[in-house]
Formats: C-alpha cells, sequence, structure tokens
C-alpha cells in the first residue's frame, strides 16, 4: 500500500480535446506553484508537486496518455495567461494541441476581451511566448517561437534496427524525425505498438548519442520525442501524415501541434517549402488534421529558424472534479503499460 501524501483533496477541471487528444484543463484545488519565472515554475511543479500531476494523469482519474494543463500567473507582461504543461512522464515545453484548446478557452470564459471576428491571445508558455488568434467559431490559429532545424541527416545506431538518419528540429520541443519506411512499416497502417517500438528505439539512441542544445536556457535543451512520417516533406497540395510518440511511450492522437512547427522549420531549412505555403498534416492514429506553414525567417542564437503558424479547432468533453480520500492506497494513481 502507498501513503498519501494528501488528504481529501478536491481538484476541478474542464476536459478538451484538439483533434483527439485529450487535455485536462486544472480549474481550482491545484497548490500554488512557487517561482518568479515559468522555468522556475516548472521545476517546483516538478520538484515539490509532481504527485499531483501523477494524481489527475495516472489511472484511475487518467491513462497511460492523458495530457494536462495547469494554468499559473504570467511573469511577461505580454501575456494574458501563462500554462504550464503535464503529462505520463513530467512536463514539456510546449504544447500546440493545448494552446489551441486554450485559445478558445480564454475567450470563452472571458480571460480576455473578444474582439470579434478573431480574438488576440497571448499565452506564456515554457519555451516563450505563443501568438494566439481565435475565431468567432472557435477555430483557432497560433504562433509559436522560433523553430529551426538542429541537425540534419545525423546518423544515429538503432538498437535493433541498426544505423539510420534521423533529422532533429524544434518546434518549441525537439524532436526527432525519420520516415517510417526506413524501417518498413507505415504511419497510418501499421500497428500502433510496432510504431511505437520504433520511434522509443529511436529517442533513446538520439538521448544517448547527441548532444542538444538551445541558446535561450538549458531547461529546453532535451530530446520530447520522435515523429515517425509518410516521408512526404517536399510540398504538397495533399495532406502528409505522422505519428508522435513522446515523454514515455505516449502516442499523440492529433498531428501535434509543435511537431507540425518543428517539421515545417526542417522543411524549410532543406527548402522543400517556402513561406506562405500552407501545407496539411494528417494525424496516421484517426486523420485528424492541422494546417501549418512558414511565416516569416527568424534567428534563434546561432541557428536560422522561422515563424510558423498552425491551425486546428479544440473541442470540449466535459467536466471534472476529482476527489481524494486519505485511506486510499492508490492515491499516487497507476499506469498499465
Amino acid at each position: 500500500k502507498l501513503k498519501s501524501p494528501m488528504e481529501n483533496i478536491k481538484i476541478e477541471t474542464t476536459e478538451m480535446h484538439t483533434g483527439g487528444e485529450p487535455l485536462r484543463i486544472v480549474e481550482k484545488g491545484y497548490p500554488k506553484i512557487e517561482g518568479s519565472t515559468i522555468l522556475e515554475k516548472r521545476r517546483y511543479a516538478k520538484e515539490k508537486l509532481d504527485h499531483i500531476r501523477r494524481f489527475l494523469m495516472f489511472e484511475p482519474r487518467g491513462h497511460y496518455d492523458m495530457y494536462g494543463a495547469i494554468l499559473v500567473e504570467p511573469d511577461v507582461p505580454e501575456a494574458d495567461i501563462a500554462v504550464l504543461f503535464m503529462h505520463n512522464e513530467g512536463y514539456s515545453t510546449m504544447c500546440g494541441h493545448a494552446v489551441i484548446a486554450l485559445g478558445r478557452y480564454a475567450v470563452d470564459k472571458k480571460m480576455v476581451i473578444s474582439t470579434p471576428p478573431e480574438t488576440a491571445v497571448n499565452i506564456q508558455c515554457p519555451c516563450g511566448l505563443v501568438s494566439v488568434m481565435v475565431h468567432q467559431d472557435g477555430s483557432v490559429r497560433f504562433r509559436s517561437v522560433s523553430a529551426f532545424l538542429f541537425k540534419k541527416d545525423v546518423e544515429i545506431d538503432v538498437v535493433g534496427y541498426g544505423k539510420k538518419k534521423v533529422d532533429i528540429s524544434y518546434g518549441g520541443a525537439f524532436y526527432a524525425f525519420i520516415d517510417a519506411s526506413e524501417f518498413g512499416h507505415c504511419v497510418k497502417t501499421s500497428r500502433n505498438r510496432d510504431l511505437v517500438d520504433i520511434a522509443d528505439a529511436v529517442s533513446d539512441a538520439v538521448k544517448d548519442q547527441v548532444t542538444l542544445s538551445h541558446p535561450d536556457s538549458p531547461d529546453l535543451a532535451y530530446l520530447y520525442g520522435t515523429i515517425l512520417t509518410d516521408g512526404k516533406d517536399l510540398y504538397s497540395d495533399t495532406p502528409t501524415a505522422n505519428i508522435c510518440v513522446f515523454a514515455d511511450r505516449q502516442v499523440d492522437r492529433c498531428p501535434t501541434g509543435s511537431g507540425v512547427t518543428a517539421r515545417i522549420a526542417l522543411q524549410y531549412a532543406k527548402n522543400l517549402i517556402q513561406l506562405n505555403q500552407t501545407r496539411t498534416f494528417e494525424s496516421g492514429v484517426n486523420g485528424s488534421t492541422f494546417s501549418g506553414k512558414a511565416v516569416e525567417v527568424t534567428k534563434c542564437g546561432q541557428f536560422d529558424g522561422v515563424r510558423v503558424e498552425v491551425a486546428g479547432k479544440g473541442h470540449y468533453s466535459g467536466t471534472a472534479s476529482f476527489v481524494l480520500e486519505a485511506d486510499d492506497p492508490i492515491s499516487y494513481g497507476f499506469l498499465v503499460k
């Protein structure tokens, strides 16, 4: 039996999803998160309050692939709201599907003054300030921080699969990209567990063999996951599919907003797409789509990058009130892999 770290708590949430990927938005009951900056708050949540992340993300209240958002006080004057993202492993630096849902949520909850037909919402994320535009029909487009190709055609030795070449790109978080056909698989038709095994092996190889760095903070310099693609990186009017496996073998149901940002950045760096060419990105899991385009050339430290605009729509799925009884022997929650 596990001793409960909390007694008789109650946390209220709004439940949303974007393209099928869940978002549990904490509204009431979360303890105060200390820190003068958002990265300090992220560290505090990880070091002092991680049992509550598990309480909300893990079973019996959540599941292996649950995703959540905690609203915190911004520390930059331009921000309307600030957010920490959480998942089965910890706390990410950026999450596009959450930003899309939170933009609509902020307008509906009157956290900003509505200005139809589009309302601006500035959301501070751990990676930086993200500019969001919310249409009166609930659809959202956002522009994240500068995205850039970190390294292309990096050769890694993947356990069980041999030597492979990956691109590593940043879109608010770092991802490794590789065509699933390199492993004899397809992101739309292969078994999910096979794709997860491949992506996890690639992530392990990159973490072990490639040193990442980010000009702004060492807190941003880690691999979030691997995105397997259909290999269709050259610009086309037809959709291109991918599947993202991040954190602890967690599978993104949607096309992955920060992943789309990073993928467009690598396509632009390889001269496969030009500014303002809109592409449609499809989830290999369920067929949901985001659109994305590079809209501006930027610099991020020594890296040439782009600002990317990603569009989609979040939907409400319900509300919840989660409680903990002091004598609950599995109050931390658990995961079934």
